[in-house]
């Protein structure tokens, strides 16, 4: 690393909070009676809704990302910035090993909100269409609590707000930093829409799929609609590159082994009697393990290229991009899931912590997860009121803001109680540490 972190001040709350265990998982549930607190749901809720009025897209986190600072310096906490262009990394503990992370993603969506509301977004085109707006406040809650309680910590937090999550690759420039080059674990959540309020689900192993986007110019000779023989057409030629990606896994994939292909983009032409000369089509494509991903990004191409051939055209197909990066599937650490699975259910109840099925879903937390033991889990936020709520990524999506007392309580017991665990079967093994983040 090519900076030091200073060690950061114990807190005094210990002697103004003698009720506060010590040690073990004691301290999960007063963490979340904690975090419902009025005083501090209210605040909580007044960050979230200041996020969400002015929703910023990837790298342009310029105002959300002053608002954490602004939040972190009044609680006393240090923070490193700017890391991957807009992102924020906090500290809390004692700046000595072992070193435990925790990330939110703060970047919105390029949509209109749908949703008629006092702090609807003010952004004309921008909206936190998936939760980040809460994915913050609830670490920013986290670290409330913490700071509050650093006396607990036997090692150091980081705090990690990143950018660009939807797409940009965010958590790749955060890596590239180094600022979690000796971090031992990292934890990360999603809000759902779908489980009920205070409830988890994950799983061991692999959770989410690798994606990676594609885009494709097919070009032919464009001409008069009424003499199509003096053309070359490449609607044609793309329409039949669209049927044919979509035997990639009807017929070309083990049933078993979960893959998607879907072309979302098509743009070709302006008039209805002018056949253009060239149709640019684009999509996503998904599968659980790197070889079914590689082997699928291989026959998207051959496919494209090929169909277009039949048709008398040309194409050029194109993958990865600074912009559109490839994400690997988030992979669950086997051991942090049975930890994972010990703490959610001392907070929530053994009925409130769940296990799924992998989703065709991705993200980009993976990338962390392919350096460090990472663990990704889904808190539920689905109210009695509203029995269908929106999916994410809809302009109609609603946070349910009694939510945020659980996501922060969950982000600080998982911190707090794995410094403990880690601090103690570390020192066990191997004795005192003496790094430096």
């Amino acid at each position: 690393m090519n900076w030091v972190f200073p060690i950061l001040f114990l807190s005094l709350s210990f002697l103004q909070n003698p009720q506060i265990a010590i040690g073990g998982f004691d301290i999960s549930k007063q963490f979340l009676e904690i975090a419902k607190q009025d005083e501090v749901f209210d605040w909580m809720v007044g960050i979230r809704r200041k996020i969400h009025e002015y929703p910023e897209l990837g790298y342009e986190e310029i105002e959300t990302s002053k608002v954490i600072r602004d939040e972190l310096d009044k609680l006393g906490i240090g923070y490193k910035y700017p890391v991957a262009v807009t992102g924020v990394v906090g500290f809390i503990g004692s700046g000595q090993p072992p070193f435990v992370a925790v990330r939110a993603d703060m970047d919105a969506l390029a949509m209109q909100e749908m949703v008629e509301w006092e702090h609807k977004s003010k952004v004309p085109g921008k909206m936190h269409a998936c939760g980040h707006d809460a994915h913050v406040t609830m670490l920013l809650g986290a670290a409330k609590i913490l700071k509050d309680h650093s006396h607990l910590l036997k090692g150091t937090v980081l705090l990690v707000f990143q950018p660009a999550e939807e797409g940009g690759g965010g958590a790749i420039q955060v890596v590239d930093s180094g600022v979690l080059e000796n971090v031992k674990a990292i934890f990360g959540l999603h809000v759902s829409p779908a489980l009920p309020l205070g409830q988890v689900s994950s799983k061991s192993g692999t959770l989410l799929a690798g994606s990676g986007f594609f885009e494709a110019v097919i070009t032919g000779k464009g001409g008069h609609a009424a003499i199509p023989q003096q053309s070359i057409d490449p609607i044609l030629a793309a329409s039949n590159v669209v049927v044919s990606l979509q035997h990639l896994v009807s017929r070309e994939a083990d049933p078993l082994d979960s893959q998607v292909v879907t072309v979302a983009k098509f743009q070709g032409g302006g008039a209805f009697n002018v056949i253009p000369d060239s149709v640019t089509i684009g999509g996503t494509f998904r599968a659980f393990s790197k070889e079914s991903f590689m082997k699928l990004k291989q026959r998207i191409e051959e496919v494209i290229i090929g169909q277009a051939t039949v048709q008398r055209c040309n194409a050029t197909v194109e993958f990865s991009s600074k912009d559109k990066p490839f994400f690997p599937a988030a992979i669950n650490d086997n051991t942090l899931h049975a930890y994972f699975q010990k703490v959610a259910r001392d907070i929530l109840g053994p009925s409130n912590v769940k296990t799924m099925l992998p989703l065709m879903g991705s993200e980009d937390f993976s990338v962390y997860q392919e350096v460090i033991p990472g663990y990704f889990y889904f808190l539920g936020m689905k109210s009695e009121s509203n029995k269908k709520p929106a999916s994410v990524h809809s302009p109609f999506f609603e946070v349910n803001e009694d939510i945020l007392p659980f996501g922060a309580a969950m982000h600080a017991s998982l911190v707090a109680n794995y410094l403990m665990e880690f601090q103690d079967s570390e020192t066990q093994l191997n004795g005192k540490h003496h790094d430096e983040l």
